[in-house]
């Protein structure tokens, strides 16, 4: 039998380590983000989160659905809602920060979200280069660009992207993939799978 050499165990150690940086990595990061962000919240109201951790950020997420629940539910409550959306909307250095936060919040969230409609892009013509991406204006014909669509591209590993106008023809749907998986592709880089939620990326052997 050959006798291991300080190499292979290192190399075997290393293999090892880095197999579990894979498996903790992921947890540790999504416990951090999870445990920054209930800890800022709580941070809001000092006196209580010190005397009942977690009960500011469990207030907030209650108030919150109840909030939305009221205000889609009952008449008086989207009145309400409606009142001071239009207020927020009309009110002079306000209404920048306010109408271009709501514009994006809803993009991805609630009945009005944009991001569902996963469209491959064709980039580059020769060599031929296709990019994925998500149909939000299905026609620009109003600002001259008639046959014209906008197509926002995600970024990978990140939560920012960009928007591009192309021609019509340059678009086509995505088939076999929901618009979840689409953006999971995307903003993995394209490790991540779209015909199931297994990871295409293997640790080397």
């Amino acid at each position: 039998m050959k006798k291991p050499t300080f190499e292979n165990i290192m190399s075997y150690f290393l293999k090892n380590f880095f197999q579990g940086l894979l498996i903790i990595g992921p947890i540790g990061l999504t416990v951090f983000v999870i445990w920054y962000i209930v800890t800022s919240i709580d941070n809001i109201v000092p006196s209580i989160s010190k005397e009942a951790p977690g009960i500011v950020f469990i207030s907030l997420l209650l108030s919150t659905a109840l909030l939305g629940y009221l205000g889609n539910k009952f008449v008086v409550g989207r009145f309400f809602v409606d009142a001071i959306d239009r207020i927020l909307e009309k009110t002079p250095g306000i209404k920048h920060i306010y109408s271009p936060t709501k514009d994006v919040m809803s993009s991805f969230v609630g009945d009005t979200k944009k991001f569902n409609d996963p469209v491959w892009v064709k980039t580059n013509e020769n060599p031929e280069i296709w990019r994925i991406g998500f149909l939000t204006q299905k026609e620009m014909a109003d600002v001259g660009k008639d046959n014209f669509v906008a197509v926002y591209l995600p970024h990978s590993y990140a939560i920012s992207g960009w928007v591009i106008v192309t021609e019509e023809k340059n678009i086509k749907p995505v088939v076999g993939m929901t618009a979840a998986s689409a953006m999971k592709f995307a903003v993995s880089g394209g490790v991540a799978g779209f015909h199931s939620d297994d990871n295409i990326f293997k640790a080397p052997e």
